[in-house]
């Protein structure tokens, strides 16, 4: 008896795209093939029946366009979607003159890759991550606001993949719980996970760090050492702060990251590892590359998948419950926020995010001696900035209401296109890939 799911094909020589293909559109209910390169495409399309293709388009030997020129000739209705790292418009116009049906870049929009895949075989895209149900996340997790809700249903659907993960987001805002999440969800979640703060690590020290080292590899190595990626290995490693990493490091890096082999500093003898790698930066690491201070082919390796995570200004729905968890954990349930300050936090801009509230509501509970806590009892810096509810709320209201015409009208102005639409209003794509998920539960037409 066949298989009732629709099956897709998906054609990428990188392990960790495949991984997450595989693992996503499993768990929206495809069955799944995968190539690692066009010549294997076409070989498993001449024994097997499928309803779609995704490819890439850069891959070594035949390339994506070539590979869909090929199967245009046999099968010339398949629905195919290409996808890649490094977008160009002569690329895009030959894929789609070819019959693709889209093209879309790296990292993948999840949202958006569902409703490229269902729409071409007439599937409904019932919700924008196929996430039913309430996520369970521990007590101390708190996601209030339908933007969190949204970041960690994304970790729960990349925590099961391979792939490696780049999480972005301002200082403070809870970048290290997130992958702390999509360990902890993840197969791997009983072998360890070791981070790594690239800016708090000297240069000279962070290759011993990270590969170890042999007895006698430098001055002072007495002994041999392990190196935090064999700590690793089976596990998870979080590199914190990655755009601060030296380039002759970033090399280094690459090289694990294509086939996890890696060399002690003093040893001619190769190892591997087997870890899962994580990365996060508070820096825009697409202008960093730009700017000649990152690799771009690192860059890529390593946003196989983005997670974007929004400031606590953007979010002021989960100031107030995480106010109220860290009064509860500081007073050891006794401190209690009074009305007033409660209006005056959601009204403060928290330039230092989640780690500022939560250092803002230690003191606090000290001031008050665990009883209730009001404004006074905030550092003065705070207090005195902190602007009445209800005028900022009117404020915020204006803001709010032009930064969603500034989007519709350019989505409209741009056709939809993400990319295109990021990139004229001066933001990341995933940033605005957020709004646009706020937009469409609000009911707004964000999509073609």
């Amino acid at each position: 008896m066949s298989d009732p799911k629709p099956h897709i094909l998906i054609v990428d020589d990188d392990p960790g795209q495949r991984s997450l293909l595989n693992s996503f559109l499993g768990g929206q209910g495809f069955r799944t093939t995968l190539a690692d390169s066009g010549a294997g495409a076409l070989e498993l399309l001449e024994s097997e029946a499928v309803d779609m293709m995704i490819s890439d388009v850069r891959m070594p030997g035949m390339t994506g366009l070539e590979t869909l020129q090929k199967v245009r000739e046999k099968h010339s209705s398949l629905p195919v979607l290409m996808v890649t790292a490094f977008p160009d418009i002569r690329d895009a116009v030959s894929a789609m003159q070819d019959g693709a049906v889209n093209y879309l870049q790296k990292p993948i929009d999840l949202d958006e890759l569902l409703a490229n895949v269902r729409k071409p075989m007439g599937l409904q895209l019932e919700q924008s991550l196929g996430l039913s149900g309430e996520l369970e996340l521990p007590p101390s997790v708190i996601a209030e606001s339908s933007s969190m809700q949204q970041v960690f249903r994304d970790a729960a659907l990349v925590a099961n993949s391979d792939s490696r993960i780049l999480i972005t987001g301002e200082s403070g805002v809870g970048k290290e719980v997130v992958a702390d999440l999509i360990h902890k969800w993840s197969p791997r979640n009983e072998g360890p996970i070791v981070k790594i703060n690239c800016a708090a690590i000297p240069e000279n020290l962070l290759e011993s760090e990270l590969f170890g080292h042999t007895k006698g590899a430098f001055t002072g190595s007495t002994a041999d050492r392990v190196g935090r990626f064999e700590e690793a290995d089976n596990g998870t490693i979080l590199f914190d702060e990655i755009g601060e990493m030296s380039a002759a490091l970033q090399a280094k890096l690459l090289r694990i990251t294509q086939d996890g082999g890696f060399q002690r500093v003093g040893a001619n003898k190769e190892q591997t590892t087997n870890a899962r790698i994580l990365a996060a930066t508070n820096r825009d690491l697409e202008t960093e590359v730009k700017a000649g201070n990152f690799r771009e082919d690192l860059f890529y390796r390593l946003n196989v998948m983005e997670i974007y995570i929004p400031s606590l200004r953007e979010r002021r729905e989960d100031i107030v419950p995480l106010a109220n968890s860290f009064a509860a954990e500081f007073s050891e349930g006794a401190a209690k926020i009074s009305p007033a300050l409660a209006g005056l936090l959601e009204g403060y801009d928290w330039p230092g995010n989640v780690r500022e509230l939560r250092n803002a509501l230690e003191r606090a509970v000290l001031m008050s001696r665990g009883e209730l806590i009001l404004p006074d009892h905030l550092p003065p810096r705070i207090h005195s900035s902190m602007k009445q509810p209800g005028s900022s709320a009117g404020e915020r209201g204006k803001l709010e209401e032009l930064e969603r015409q500034a989007i519709l009208k350019s989505l409209e102005e741009n056709e939809f296109n993400r990319t295109e639409t990021a990139r004229k209003l001066g933001i990341s794509r995933r940033a605005l890939t957020y709004k646009i998920q706020a937009l469409r539960k609000a009911g707004y037409q964000v999509d073609k």
